[in-house]
């Protein structure tokens, strides 16, 4: 039992390590490309609105997948880019609604399936991060967001890396002890045998002797009570005979 408890600590264990390192390479992928992270050109996103709903919905994981070529892009594929909203430059994730081709330059027509328009500003090329591959994890985004925040790093990440390591390193050094430790020998063996055999025989010999030491006491104190019971009988005999011998005597004398 104990040895399959130590199988699944050490494969939850490696598993918690190889998330944590997934994690990492993600944060560190983010910081190198604007925010966006990519690992093995996938990329996580958190969805910000329910602009997509109900295809996704705000606070949704999302898998999206790097674009080789953008040529292969499609009416009614679902991509992220980046865009200007109220001012600002963020990640947007819409459909394509139409595709445009100027002097040979495509740029494509957006809408949220939650949406009754289309998106003010077209997209191009330069513009487009990804397409979605269909996979999200409900929710997840939240998580994620939480991963790569400062806390959620060192809590969920740095910690229990640190943590395994110093385990793995505990079991080293309980290793390298094991490895040192002398060796038991066939005579050092047999010697420990015989040392156990002798305190068991000693053991034994010595609750042998205090079941005789109990049993001679019981004897005794029969042996005790048996002479108390004789001479009790003869004092009580020598008493009857004496009063029987005065109330004769008592009777020749009145006679």
């Amino acid at each position: 039992m104990k040895k399959v408890i130590k199988i699944i600590f050490n494969v939850f264990a490696w598993v918690v390590l190889i998330f944590a390192l997934l994690i990492t390479l993600l944060v560190f992928t983010a910081d190198r490309n604007g925010g966006t992270a990519s690992l093995f050109g996938f990329i996580p996103m958190t969805v910000e609105s329910d602009s997509m709903k109900p295809t996704f919905a705000k606070n949704d994981l999302i898998i999206c997948r790097e674009i080789d070529d953008i040529g292969n892009l499609q009416k009614g594929d679902v991509i992220t880019y980046w865009t200007i909203i109220d001012g600002q430059k963020v990640r947007n994730t819409h459909r394509i609604v139409e595709i445009n081709e100027v002097n040979g330059n495509k740029n494509f027509v957006t809408r949220g399936d939650n949406n009754n328009r289309e998106d003010d500003i077209s997209v191009y090329s330069a513009d487009i991060i990804g397409q979605w591959t269909g996979m999200k994890i409900n929710g997840f985004g939240q998580v994620m967001d939480f991963l790569r925040s400062q806390t959620g790093f060192f809590i969920c990440i740095l910690l229990p890396i640190a943590l395994f390591f110093l385990f793995e390193l505990y079991k080293l050094i309980v290793v390298i002890i094991e490895i040192r430790r002398p060796k038991l020998t066939s005579e050092d063996e047999e010697e420990i045998k015989k040392k156990a055999i002798e305190e068991y025989l000693a053991e034994q010999k010595k609750l042998n002797k205090n079941e005789e030491n109990v049993s001679s006491s019981s004897e005794k104190s029969t042996d005790t009570k048996e002479s108390t019971d004789t001479k009790e009988n003869t004092d009580v005999k020598e008493s009857t005979e004496t009063k029987e011998s005065t109330d004769v005597k008592e009777k020749a004398e009145t006679k």
